[in-house]
Formats: structure tokens, sequence, C-alpha cells
């Protein structure tokens, strides 16, 4: 998952979510809980998806990738390869947990949260 590529002021689309309890996010959900924000992981690094389909991932540097929902999850793709990598995503409200198909799991905070 690229040392994860890959943001909730809960929308109307998206259930609210009770602090520390982690929900399952549909594929409406998804979209919501991602589009229009920024990402903070543990590692410092950060990640922006537009409404466009475009992500924006920053360890150090930039680089740029596509995303979008399929069958309710979230799915990346980097250049140079057209491969997309699709995960579970859930929420607490404050962040978001992608979980991989081997179950690994990477966790992001709402920037300013």
């Amino acid at each position: 998952m690229r040392q994860f590529a890959l943001m909730i002021a809960l929308s109307s689309a998206v259930s609210p979510v009770s602090a520390g309890e982690w929900q399952r996010l549909s594929g409406d959900e998804v979209q919501a809980a991602l589009e229009g924000r920024r990402l903070v992981y543990g590692s410092g690094a950060w990640q922006e998806f537009s409404a466009f389909g475009r992500t924006l991932y920053n360890a150090g540097r930039d680089s740029w990738g596509y995303w979008g929902v399929r069958d309710g999850k979230y799915c990346s793709s980097w250049p140079p390869l057209d491969l997309w990598a699709c995960y579970a995503l859930e929420s607490d409200g404050d962040a978001v947990r992608f979980i991989g198909e081997s179950g690994g799991i990477t966790t992001g905070r709402y920037h300013g949260q």
C-alpha cells in the first residue's frame, strides 16, 4: 500500500460514530470520509484526497496517485503502475483506518484533530 498512500467532519452521508468506536464504512461513507480531506499518519506523512480522483501523499516528497471507491472500498493506484489496491475503511470519527486484504492496518487522523 505504498507505505500507505492514503480525512471527517462527518457529513450527513456518514453515520455518527462514538469516539473510540470503530465503524466499517460503506461506499458512500468512504467517499464522504476522504473527499476533500487530509489525513496525517503516525510517521508524519500526510495524504490529501481530491474530489477529482487524485490523491497526493507526502512523506518528505510529493507522490501523486489516483483514488476512488470500488465495491464499497477505498482503492488507489500509483503510477507508473496501473494496478489498483483496495482497502476496507473504518472510522471512529477522528481518524480512519485502512484494512488491507492481508489484515494489515494503516491509521490516519484528520488534519487538525
